[in-house]
């Protein structure tokens, strides 16, 4: 006997899942798409990109670098206002040829911003950025105050 049922209304674990992260990524702000020629099993995330980022303490200085490739100088800004270092910029997209067929694209483009509240113990008044092959280095040099200061101690 044929089932009455139509294939997508029987149940599936996994749209389950698929539906539940759905309803997570809109709460976080997340677009989670799928493109109707792919396979079910197959999903691309279209969120807004931010680039990665590292944060390394160093003795007489943090350091932030931010990985941001195919951004170009011009199209980058770092500020230090009010104890926040803010990373902004836009990786354009590529002109679409007429002659060029894209059969997937998985990387974000766009505008993005990264913002981190700077520790205490840091000068933002001396803050550098470097950017060197698609990778942003900032130094952010410790304060001389705070720095911890070796104190001989005599022995009698």
């Amino acid at each position: 006997m044929k089932s009455l049922m139509r294939r997508e209304d029987t149940w599936n674990p996994f749209r389950e899942m698929e539906d539940l992260q759905n309803r997570l990524n809109s709460l976080m702000g997340v677009n989670r798409s799928r493109n109707r020629d792919q396979d079910e099993t197959e999903l691309l995330s279209a969120m807004e990109w931010a680039p990665l980022v590292d944060i390394v303490e160093e003795d007489k200085e943090y350091l932030v670098k931010a990985e941001l490739p195919e951004v170009r100088k011009e199209d980058l800004n770092v500020t230090v206002e009010k104890g926040m270092l803010t990373i902004a910029g836009e990786r354009k997209f590529e002109k679409e040829e007429q002659k060029r067929k894209y059969h997937r694209m998985e990387r974000s483009y766009g505008s993005f911003i990264r913002s981190f509240a700077l520790p205490e113990d840091a000068d933002g008044s001396k803050v550098e950025a470097e950017f060197k092959e698609g990778i942003l280095r900032v130094h952010i040099p410790k304060s001389e105050t705070t720095r911890p200061k070796a104190i001989d101690v005599k022995v009698s």
